[in-house]
């Protein structure tokens, strides 16, 4: 058997894409073929963390706009993200994969508080970690707080499951030229202003040098793709 590229990776997956074509709530068949691969790359001896949006059911500065004051808003997109935290943990346990949730917001009726020295520990073991909450400050996306723990548990790469396929010189829902990267580079994102992460995410790893992968969920065995080395989407580095 092939060994993986990446011994511990941080998986960034979007609340969107965690629903399916319905666009809001969960669809238990997408989490399910998530889950399913996420089993096979711990099988491979891969340590894997998770992040989670909260996207289908709340994101704050959009869907509270000027409606909500921004903090409030932004701390129900961290609760919508330990909805998702929760299904996912639940998936994956019906699958006998060893699983722990931890959250940046203490909720310890439910999930563990965030402790990197814990969260390295459950790694080490061959335990999913969830973490919800993002940073577990507002004004901060999950992006952001996918790169945090990334920095935190020193994880080999970054990948981030979307619902686009990797990533494009313009969007390609709008302007059909956009042209598709193979690579690209941290600053290249930043100087483009491309939408892979905001750019404090960007800059944040671009500064902890990890790598990003960026492609999409539709097909879930991209992560074991990913995982074991293949040139799926594209990726995120400090050279072309």
């Amino acid at each position: 058997m092939n060994e993986p590229k990446y011994k511990r990776i941080l998986s960034k997956i979007s609340g969107e894409a965690l629903a399916g074509e319905a666009h809001r709530g969960l669809d238990f068949d997408v989490i399910g073929g998530v889950c399913d691969v996420i089993k096979k790359c711990v099988k491979s001896g891969v340590e894997i963390g998770i992040v989670v949006g909260g996207g289908n059911f709340w994101r704050g500065i959009k869907d509270g706009g000027d409606r909500m004051e921004r903090t409030r808003a932004d701390h129900m997109g961290m609760l919508a993200t330990v909805i998702n935290a929760l299904a996912i943990a639940d998936c994956l346990e019906q699958r006998e994969v060893p699983v722990r949730v931890q959250t940046a917001i203490e909720m310890n009726k439910i999930a563990e508080p965030y402790i990197r020295g814990k969260a390295i520990h459950h790694l080490e073991k061959g335990r999913v970690v969830i973490f919800g909450c993002g940073t577990g400050n507002p004004f901060f996306s999950t992006d952001t707080g996918a790169v945090l723990r990334a920095a935190e548990i020193e994880a080999d790469a970054i990948l981030l499951a979307k619902n686009i396929d990797g990533v494009y010189s313009a969007d390609p829902l709008v302007d059909p030229t956009a042209v598709k990267y193979d690579s690209i580079t941290y600053d290249e994102i930043l100087a483009q202003h491309l939408q892979v992460m905001d750019t404090t995410a960007t800059s944040l790893s671009m500064d902890n040098h990890i790598p990003i992968v960026l492609f999409a969920l539709k097909d879930p065995e991209n992560i074991y793709r990913v995982v074991m080395g293949e040139k799926i989407g594209t990726i995120v580095k400090e050279e072309a």
